[in-house]
């Protein structure tokens, strides 16, 4: 390392750490002064320098430099659970079906699927016609294109109404700017039509030539322009078709399902506007559905004769439904089908020919009910456990009576089902292949509530594998996210069985922030009330070592990107509750990110936690913010992770919060910081890859519990 670049202090004394971590010096970074000034505040951020990497400028080189040397210095203190990171990797990967294959969506005279083959990373897109007994043809070989590249991704797959043309998009850098490209799969020619910085998805007009995209600022990667591509045409010559001035919206374009409508839709956290055409007459301009209200959002369900509207107007926190005619689409002439309901959050609607498929949110669990379009006729699908995960899969035939969902839970490996709407038969068309043999009756799963600081009940889904012992002793690791109304339902995971396997139990935290309880649940969690999410889980793990599952010696904390930011909250306000903390690309330098609107989403974000150019918002977000709230005090062990590409939470965040807890902290616990310097927010791109970064936190948890093997 290049002394100019990067100056390195060595610590007086060397950390005293448990003997399962080797003992080394970390590196420390340079500090130079800088000065927010704000609303009569002023703050030094002395490692403001790092967030010049992407800007190029002289501090680009230094901010890579201490990456490295935070790298190094993690590889040198782990170097003692080398092969069990090794070992764990191995036997997590040998639990994953080498040569596995989809279950078959059907689609305008297709089966389609993916497959995946012995020792490859990625897969093979294909289809038959007709039957599942016909030639295979392989539309994409994403194993063979992904070859020479450290991260690949390929999406979008979108294919022509004359089943002849293939769009998808490709990312190399994991910075989600994907390129759209398009394949004749009668000739198997990728077409000169490629078009770059996009979302990644093509909608293809029903013409089978002419296709809408969304366009990215090259910048703040918003989602910015709708433009219709022509084939055959330069990219350079398409045409605009909307342009989201609201720099708080995120845009994006869809088909719907009766293949008769293309929709834009705009929306921020509180309100939506789409516009649609019909599908036949791509150059038509695109007509406004209804006019954005004030916190008011509105999706969109065409059936034959009418419009169907999922809302929140009116102060329906949980939304109801709503209908008009195909003519007359504005407000006005919306009439109520189904009413608000306080206890049932109305969350989608699946539409068939002849069927409606509700999702819906009761008591914190998913329920699908299905409604005969003909006779209105309702009924719910049941399912058998009492924490579970369930959704409706891919259903992209609209003339179908069946219905494609999905459900697991702790115990139940992920498991795909086909729903007869008209006999109510389920059939298991696939469940999850445990390789080695799995048997769900050697674990445990539980719902339990915490009480929250105000009173609330707070759900945790826990499991356990039998034999766990309630006395304080055992390890446990807490999970939760609580940002943006995403709702964190008990899942099956294959590689969580070598932490269950060696002791641990894991639970999962319903926090609010998240809409498990419906809408209310999200709204308690964000802006102003963000602090309940951290309060919320402190809670939760105050309660499991209250009631035995664990102690504060062995009581571990996990979270990732919004996630991260509990992480960071949670170290600050309760250091001593935590054994260790893992932080995945951690939002912990609020404020700062809220600020500089030139950060990729950051003015999408405004509504989730306010913009901090308002005086209340910006001290609100300062009292919680991890980066402006570390103090001189003792910190539980943590390990931070972070990509160099990252697009979500960019670098320099985590690299910010690592070296002020350094220059801060007071205990001798181990920090760490790991920088995967080809990927971005989601980690590596394979199937297998990502479960060395698995791997690793694992091999952190268990040194600390003093677990070799």
């Amino acid at each position: 390392m290049k002394k100019n670049f990067i100056a390195f202090t060595l610590l007086i004394s060397v950390l005293t750490m448990n003997a399962q971590f080797k003992n080394a010096t970390p590196p420390v970074a340079e500090k130079k002064e800088h000065i927010r000034d704000i609303h009569g505040d002023k703050v030094n951020d002395n490692y403001y320098w790092m967030y010049d990497f992407f800007g190029k400028g002289p501090d680009s080189t230094k901010a890579v430099d201490y990456l490295k040397a935070e790298n190094a210095y993690l590889e040198e203190v782990m170097s003692p659970t080398k092969k069990l990171q090794e070992d764990l990797f191995t036997e997590m990967k040998a639990r994953i079906k080498e040569k596995d294959e989809s279950v078959p969506v059907f689609k305008n005279g297709y089966f389609y699927y993916s497959r995946n083959e012995e020792g490859k990373q990625y897969y093979k897109y294909c289809r038959k016609k007709g039957s599942l007994e016909a030639k295979e043809e392989i539309l994409l070989d994403v194993d063979k294109m992904a070859e020479g590249h450290a991260y690949y991704s390929a999406s979008g797959f979108s294919i022509s109404d004359d089943n002849k043309l293939l769009a998808y998009g490709v990312d190399e850098v994991s910075r989600r700017q994907y390129s759209i490209y398009v394949k004749n799969l009668e000739t198997g020619e990728i077409l000169k039509d490629v078009i770059k910085n996009t979302e990644g998805f093509a909608c293809w007009a029903n013409d089978n030539k002419t296709f809408f995209y969304t366009s990215k600022n090259k910048v703040t990667l918003l989602s910015e322009k709708i433009m219709r591509h022509t084939l055959g045409t330069d990219a350079s010559a398409d045409v605009l078709v909307y342009e989201e001035k609201d720099k708080s919206n995120y845009i994006g374009v869809y088909k719907s399902k009766n293949n008769k409508y293309i929709f834009i839709r705009s929306g921020a956290t509180m309100s939506t506007e789409l516009r649609m055409i019909d599908a036949s007459k791509p150059n038509d301009e695109f007509k406004v559905f209804q006019s954005r209200l004030k916190d008011v959002i509105y999706d969109v369900t065409p059936l034959a004769d009418k419009f169907l509207i999922r809302t929140n107007k009116d102060g329906a926190l949980n939304f109801k439904l709503m209908e008009c005619p195909l003519d007359k689409t504005d407000a006005a002439n919306w009439k109520e089908v189904i009413p608000h309901r306080k206890e049932v959050l109305l969350s989608d609607i699946e539409e068939f020919k002849d069927f409606l498929v509700f999702s819906e949110r009761k008591n914190g669990l998913v329920q699908l009910r299905v409604q005969n379009l003909k006779d209105k006729v309702e009924h719910n699908i049941s399912f058998p456990e009492a924490a579970y995960a369930a959704y409706v899969g891919a259903n992209p035939e609209y003339n179908s009576t069946i219905l494609r969902y999905g459900y697991t839970s702790m115990i139940t490996p992920s498991s795909t089902y086909d729903y007869n709407m008209l006999s109510k038969e389920k059939k298991l068309m696939k469940q999850y292949e445990v390789v080695g043999g799995y048997n769900a009756s050697d674990y445990v799963t539980e719902r339990l509530y915490a009480t929250a600081t105000d009173g609330t009940k707070i759900p945790i889904s826990l499991v356990y594998k039998k034999g766990f012992k309630k006395d304080g002793n055992a390890p446990l690791l807490l999970y939760a996210y609580g940002s943006y109304g995403a709702s964190m339902d008990a899942s099956f995971n294959s590689a969580r069985l070598s932490l269950l396997n060696r002791g641990f139990a894991y639970a999962l935290a319903h926090i609010r922030g998240g809409q498990e309880m419906g809408r209310q649940w999200y709204e308690d969690g964000k802006m102003m009330k963000k602090k309940n999410t951290f309060t919320d889980f402190i809670n939760c793990g105050e309660f499991l070592v209250k009631e035995k599952y664990t102690s504060s010696k062995h009581l571990y904390a996990e979270g990732g990107s919004a996630g991260g930011l509990l992480m960071g909250a949670i170290t600050n306000m309760a250091p001593d509750l935590w054994r260790g903390v893992s932080a995945h690309v951690p939002f912990v330098d609020v404020v700062n990110t809220m600020l500089d609107e030139s950060i990729p989403l950051t003015t999408n974000e405004f509504d989730e936690w306010g913009n901090p150019k308002n005086k209340d918002a910006y001290f609100y977000m300062k009292s919680y913010s991890p980066y402006e709230n570390i103090e001189k005090k003792n910190y539980p062990n943590l390990l931070v992770t972070t990509g160099l590409h990252d697009s979500q939470v960019q670098y320099f965040e985590p690299a910010k919060w690592v070296a002020k807890l350094r220059e801060m902290k007071t205990d001798k616990n181990v920090l760490l910081l790991h920088t995967n310097m080809k990927f971005g927010h989601g980690g590596a791109s394979g199937r297998f890859d990502y479960l060395k970064d698995v791997a690793l936190n694992y091999a952190f948890m268990f040194s600390l519990e003093g677990i070799t093997k």
